[in-house]
């Protein structure tokens, strides 16, 4: 017998998941040296309610996550690496990931983290973000290692979802069915 997902559970799901995103944005937004690892953490919460719901709920969760935080974060600028980036990368892993092809996955993938990233830091540095300050190395090298680590943080969020889902799937699908 298949059983559906309660509508009230799915709401709930996501409200919990919006609450989580609020209080670590809101940490990232104030606690320094922390801010890509909370962005990261925000993903993975956009990822779960992709995951455990569906992508419409995603949408609606980062969504709501972004009206909420701009409307109530005073620095505005701090919240753009989710809103550009960190909030969508969990939506646009879902669909490139249903390409099941790993190649042309990771060419989409890289593609589309260049173009935020470059998009943020070339239209917005001289708008918002002029006290930016990169490392003394070629731009070579940063773009590289820039591939480097987004190819580890894709890794890590594939991987801690999977554990995620085998560990606690049962439990979170088990009281989501009536």
């Amino acid at each position: 017998m298949i059983r559906k997902k309660s509508p009230a559970a799915k709401l709930s799901f996501g409200g919990i998941m919006l609450g989580l995103s609020w209080i670590t944005l809101f940490f990232a937004a104030f606690i320094p040296g922390m801010e890509l690892t909370l962005f990261s953490l925000c993903t993975f919460y956009v990822v779960l309610v992709v995951g455990v719901t569906s992508v419409v709920n995603g949408w609606i969760l980062y969504a709501a996550t972004c009206l909420l935080v701009l409307v109530m974060i005073p620095d505005k600028i701090a919240i753009l690496p989710y809103v550009f980036f960190f909030g969508l990368y969990g939506l646009v892993k879902f669909y490139i990931e249903r390409i099941r092809k790993t190649p042309i996955e990771y060419l989409l993938k890289l593609l589309f983290f260049n173009l935020s990233w470059g998009i943020t830091i070339f239209v917005f540095k001289s708008a918002f973000l002029s006290n930016i300050g990169l490392p003394d190395l070629p731009v070579a090298a940063l773009v590289v290692g820039a591939q480097f680590m987004f190819v580890l943080y894709d890794q890590i969020l594939t991987r801690l979802y999977s554990y995620f889902h085998r560990r606690f799937g049962r439990l979170i699908e088990g009281r989501m069915f009536r």
